[in-house]
């Protein structure tokens, strides 16, 4: 029980230094271009893993803060999963960029995979570029470029669920019929689309319905419901040249109507929109449903009312020790609280902030009480 307390004293501890230092949420968007190719057969699929170097840890100092999902067979991939880090404006907070060709999708450990290229920055100088592109580095070879989009985290806490289906979508294959995919962009600064979201492929099929998807607000338009927003349908290829079947621009404004009613978009290709009269368009995608729901924060909670109620449970049984021994948990030392009061302080201490009667029920078990000197299986200090 007290290593387990002791554990989250160094969450209630830092209060007063986490108020002192200015931080707050960034999300970092990915993108490479020109990546090595280290596959035979195929293209390199590849996935970005982000450290971040802290200096207190000297067995280890760089440590796995996220990582991207994996591109199958793209040397210029762009990822839609960005990575979250938290930005302290006071320190200098080294990151390293490492980027894997994923042959095993199955395992997490990256150690069997092959080595792309890295690139090291800081957080701090992403954040002030908000766009910023560094050469990737791997021994006696050029490795690309990886360009890095910084966004702060708006407080929107809504997340939306999305059931998109489409109807009557060209055909891009000769045999069989097309594998269509949607990809969702919103524009930044600089007229760049960045990639927040891409639907499963639905193989061999012109009216697919995908899978419902949950995305935040904040990550889908940056907190700007009139933010535009692009929908591109394309074909899947496993050589990843994926053919674009069409696509149509939108908002989040204009996505929330299907809240009440379905909405539909045409599909439009701009080199058949281009190049024949006659052309209507090649295919309509349908909004069937939309759920949004908010995501209450702890503050959220507190501020509603919410108690944390705090309640003390002592193993007195011999297992700890002889209390008049140094090596007791239950020691008392004349010159320090021992390990149990230590971990009742610092627990308590954060928890009857929350508690409006401050009052902290005590339960003990394996005692043994004078004047009788028998064992008690419970005890209750609060009567």
């Amino acid at each position: 029980v007290s290593a387990r307390y002791l554990n989250l004293r160094s969450c209630a501890t830092p209060t007063s230094t986490m108020a002192a230092t200015p931080s707050s949420q960034v999300s970092l968007y990915l993108s490479c271009k020109g990546l090595l190719n280290l596959d035979i057969t195929s293209k390199s699929d590849p996935l970005v893993s982000l450290l971040q170097y802290n200096r207190h840890d000297v067995t280890r100092p760089w440590n796995e803060v996220g990582r991207t999902e994996r591109v199958e067979n793209s040397l210029d991939p762009s990822f839609a999963t960005p990575i979250s880090v938290t930005y302290c404006f006071e320190e200098v907070q080294k990151l390293e960029f490492r980027v894997y060709d994923i042959d095993d999708a199955s395992t997490y450990s990256l150690a069997d995979d092959q080595f792309l290229g890295s690139a090291e920055t800081t957080l701090g100088l992403l954040v002030g570029n908000h766009t910023t592109q560094l050469p990737l580095k791997r021994p006696g070879k050029e490795a690309g470029f990886i360009t890095i989009v910084a966004e702060e985290k708006s407080e929107n806490n809504e997340m939306a669920t999305f059931c998109f289906h489409a109807r009557k979508l060209d055909n891009k294959d000769f045999l069989g019929k097309s594998d269509p995919y949607l990809q969702f962009e919103r524009v930044i600064p600089g007229g760049q689309f960045l990639t927040v979201h891409r639907t499963e492929v639905v193989k061999n099929d012109l009216n697919p319905t995908w899978k419902p998807f949950t995305l935040s607000v904040n990550q889908l338009c940056g907190g700007n419901e009139d933010q535009e927003l692009r929908v591109s349908c394309y074909d899947y290829d496993s050589d990843g040249s994926h053919d674009l079947i069409g696509i149509f621009t939108t908002t989040w404004k204009e996505m929330k109507q299907a809240l009440h009613v379905e909405l539909h978009w045409e599909c439009i290709s701009p080199k058949k929109k281009a190049t024949k009269k006659k052309y209507v368009n090649s295919g309509i995608v349908y909004l069937s449903r939309l759920q949004v729901e908010r995501l209450h924060s702890f503050v959220d909670y507190v501020s509603s009312g919410c108690q944390i109620h705090f309640t003390v449970g002592i193993d007195f049984t011999a297992s700890n020790g002889d209390p008049r021994q140094l090596t007791s948990l239950h020691y008392i030392n004349p010159y320090e609280p021992n390990q149990y009061m230590k971990a009742l302080v610092a627990v308590g201490s954060v928890c009857e902030q929350y508690d409006t009667d401050k009052l902290f029920p005590a339960f003990g078990f394996g005692a043994k009480i004078p004047p009788d000197g028998k064992e008690h299986i419970r005890l209750q200090y609060n009567k």
